[in-house]
Formats: C-alpha cells, structure tokens, sequence
C-alpha cells in the first residue's frame, strides 16, 4: 500500500467537496424531518394511522411530540448556518438524536413488516450516521 501525498491546493478542493457533499446531505435531512414533523403535527390522526401502522399503537400526544421533536432536530442540523463556532456541537448533538429516532423506528417499522419506511430509514440512517461521523469529527 502506498501513500499519497496531496498538494495543499488539491487537499482545499478534497475538503470543499467533503463540505459540500456534507451540506447537501444535512439539507436532505433537515427538509425530510421537518416534512415529517410538520406531517404528523397537521394530519388527522386517522391518516397517520393509514399511512403508517404505529401511530394506532401509541397516544396521539406522543405521535404529536414526535413530530415536534423532529422538526427541532431538523433545525438543529442547520444550526451551524447561524454560527459555526456554537452551531457545530448542536449540530452533532441533533444528528445523534436524529440517529437513536431512526434506530428505533427501523425496529419499529421492521417488527410491523412495513417494508417501505423501513427501507426510508436504513437510508436516512445511512445519511445521519455520515454526517455525524464527518462533523464530529471536526468539532475536536
């Protein structure tokens, strides 16, 4: 295996492009979790509940809290737009409460054979665990 050395321009344009791809992934995230809160804050419940098998299961105020509770990570998740210096570490700290909430509604989903937002969230934890990964790395 050999290594590399890249030169500092072609390194500024490797980490530009790591932004950008970051930026765009928070944006997908931000934008479906804001659409989903928004979803499950507006709907009837009884829509909710033919669209997604679970929420006949719980209260409608935990269904309700849930969605608040995604669009404040969902806004979270940009916060680094406001200040970087301060918006990083909320950043990291919305993006794992982003990734527990998928986890636990992959299982939910899974164990409800609801095959469809299940393979939503392997995609949107594909997309958190990313830019968890890459921007907690750069608070150190």
């Amino acid at each position: 295996m050999t290594t590399q050395t890249l030169s500092p321009a072609r390194a500024r344009l490797n980490a530009s492009y790591r932004n950008l791809t970051l930026w765009t992934l928070q944006g997908w995230i931000a934008m479906f979790f804001i659409a989903a809160g928004y979803a499950k804050l507006s709907e009837p419940m009884i829509n909710l509940v033919e669209l997604m098998r679970w929420p006949a299961l719980v209260a409608p105020t935990m269904v309700r809290g849930l969605g608040v509770a995604e669009i404040i990570l969902a806004v979270l998740v940009l916060a680094p737009l406001a200040s970087w210096k301060f918006g990083r570490p909320l950043l990291v700290m919305a993006a794992s409460g982003l990734l527990v909430l998928e986890t636990v509604m992959l299982a939910v989903h899974a164990t409800g054979m609801d095959v469809g937002p299940a393979v939503t969230n392997l995609i949107l934890i594909a997309m958190t665990a990313t830019v968890l990964w890459k921007r907690a790395r750069e608070v150190r």
